[in-house]
């Protein structure tokens, strides 16, 4: 990703939570290289994004069957997605993102967990907007704005989230560096047992007759760009008198080749939400998550990038003596990107991501648990093709 802001209004290329068509299309396209093609409007942009890999890695646990010391090696594909976007008017635009690596059988919205988005927009001035469709919650935060192709590792909440959502996003912009967007989504893709199947057979629990959530964005931009901000607090119906609270805070400083964010987000769900508590613990009543995750980056040549990561998470059951604040993730990533040709958005990268969890001695003697290690080392690329 360039370094730059990216708020809803003036965000990076293909980020998750776009609030108009109108990004930088300047990237050549193949139609234009190979054809000779001089494009005259811009209605029908068209890409693929396909990033892949080979690793080394090692570790696991006692959850996931790969406990292990040793390396072990092979290439990876890690993104394949179709997008085609554009504006129809100076009023109308859309935009369609569909994973072509991930199952395409319908789920409760009549649209495939493999389409992120289909959408609508209707823009009838420079201060308001509004999108209808299937698209990304507008949760704040810097990782989870940012395009999937550009992220390495996410941390654990963003990981475990189910994002993308049908449901209607209406935004005012009262002036040009200040933007507040509500949301009103459905709050699962699948039906209430296929969400929560640990808490599906506890008779005391009723599904909801109306599963949505409610989320207050606001992105800011300060000192004519230094200071950025994606702040959002959300609500979930879970089910009958059982809601999810989210909050998510995203702050970044950006200068001339360097750009650095912070992140906090907490999830408080009444049911596991994200799934890692009960999946471990088999605990899915009042479940706390907190993720702090910051990163930050140096272009120090127009052709090279270097990174640094860094994540610090805990899960909490506190119902469960044992299982207050039982779990910790620290995450500790550094990166260096290559970017040959400026006319495309390619890099080539060299990655290290290291992940250490931790358990409490309590929840150790009680559950079973024990402390490991992930580590990898990729070589990969990324390469976000403009067809037209």
């Amino acid at each position: 990703m360039l370094l730059g802001s990216t708020c809803a209004f003036a965000e990076s290329e293909g980020g998750n939570v776009t609030a108009n068509a109108s990004e930088n299309n300047n990237y050549q396209s193949l139609a234009e290289r190979i054809g000779g093609l001089e494009k005259k409007t811009d209605a029908f942009n068209v890409y693929f994004n396909y990033a892949a890999a080979f690793r080394a890695e090692k570790g696991g646990n006692c959850f996931d069957g790969n406990e292990g010391s040793e390396f072990g090696t092979g290439f990876y594909n890690k993104q394949l997605r179709l997008e085609i976007k554009g504006n129809l008017t100076d009023k109308f635009y859309y935009r369609l993102r569909h994973r072509m690596n991930k199952a395409n059988d319908a789920k409760n919205d009549n649209f495939a967990k493999a389409t992120d988005i289909m959408m609508v927009g209707y823009r009838p001035s420079d201060k308001f907007a509004l999108q209808v469709g299937k698209m990304c919650q507008i949760w704040g935060g810097f990782e989870f704005d940012e395009n999937p192709m550009s992220i390495y590792q996410y941390s654990d909440m963003v990981e475990n989230m189910d994002n993308f959502q049908a449901g209607a996003v209406a935004s005012w912009t009262p002036v040009p560096e200040q933007e507040i967007a509500v949301e009103v989504s459905n709050a699962n893709n699948f039906s209430f047992e296929g969400q929560y199947s640990w808490a599906a057979a506890d008779q005391t629990i009723e599904r909801t007759k109306h599963p949505l959530t409610y989320i207050l964005n606001w992105n800011g931009n300060f000192f004519n760009g230094l200071l950025s901000t994606r702040w959002a607090v959300g609500y979930q119906t879970q089910a009958k008198s059982n809601k999810s609270v989210m909050v998510t805070l995203g702050q970044k400083l950006t200068l001339k080749n360097f750009d650095w964010y912070v992140d906090y987000m907490g999830s408080f769900d009444d049911i596991d939400r994200l799934g890692i508590v009960a999946g471990e613990a088999g605990i899915y009543n009042n479940v706390k998550y907190n993720s702090f995750i910051s990163k930050a980056q140096y272009r120090f040549s127009p052709k090279w990038n270097v990174f640094v990561k860094g994540m610090y998470e805990t899960a909490s059951a506190p119902d469960a003596k044992a299982l207050k604040n039982y779990r910790t993730s620290l995450g500790y990533f550094a990166g260096l990107e290559f970017y040959p040709d400026k006319s495309q958005d390619l890099r080539f990268s060299l990655t290290y991501q290291g992940r250490h969890f931790s358990y409490k001695d309590e929840a150790k003697a009680e559950y079973g648990f024990k402390d490991y290690d992930n580590t990898r080392i990729e070589l990969g690329f990324m390469y976000r093709i403009k067809c037209f």
